[in-house]
């Protein structure tokens, strides 16, 4: 069952069963360059929100220790998810531009109408990786479930390749699901890593 917080605006009431924080384990497994790159990490993530119409997000990995290696500081990511809607005068920006028109509150009639053919709701994510990648990905909410592609990916000059991605969110039995493809360090798209989390906040 899904719980929806009594205060959240109501844009964000189709991705209201992220907010929380949430801790797990997941798995590497990618193959690159002759690499075989591999191996369990410990994940916390975190989705808030302050009033505005989007959530807060980040997130940080560690590859776990073994008697070989010690752990390993995996990359942290910061961004914002939002319902993606099309710019009016009453958003502000962009940069510290203030808005132009007040925005009477938003209700779930104005959220239906957002509504994809196929039952859903169009969403957009901004992320930035300590590792120097930005990405900017657009899909799917519907229901307890997120499909997002990257729109566009942007690399720092000391950033190593990275093309795209695509990444699954799932609510099942409790937990957060996820999976996350690469295509990256001049290979095509492939599974890269995935996690099983459980709210702890």
């Amino acid at each position: 069952m899904i719980e929806i917080p009594t205060d959240i605006p109501a844009d964000l009431v189709p991705l209201s069963w992220l907010v929380g924080v949430w801790e797990g384990t997941g798995v590497i497994d990618y193959r690159a360059s002759g690499t075989h790159y591999e191996g369990e990490f410990s994940h916390r993530v975190s989705f808030s929100h302050d009033g505005g119409p989007f959530l807060n997000y980040s997130a940080t990995a560690t590859l776990l220790g073994t008697d070989e290696k010690p752990a390993q500081q995996l990359t942290s990511e910061s961004g914002f998810w939002r319902l993606a809607r099309p710019a009016h005068d009453a958003a502000p920006g962009p940069g510290l531009l203030p808005a132009l028109a007040a925005e009477p509150e938003r209700t779930a009639e104005d959220i239906e109408h957002l509504r994809t053919p196929e039952g859903g709701f169009p969403v957009e994510v901004a992320l930035s990786h300590s590792d120097g990648v930005q990405e900017l990905y657009v899909g799917e909410v519907k229901g307890p479930r997120i499909d997002l592609g990257t729109d566009a990916v942007v690399r720092s000059a000391g950033a190593k390749a990275y093309a795209a991605a695509t990444r699954l969110y799932g609510l099942v039995d409790g937990h957060l699901l996820w999976a996350w493809d690469i295509a990256a360090l001049g290979q095509s798209l492939a599974s890269h890593a995935s996690a099983r989390l459980a709210k702890v906040s």
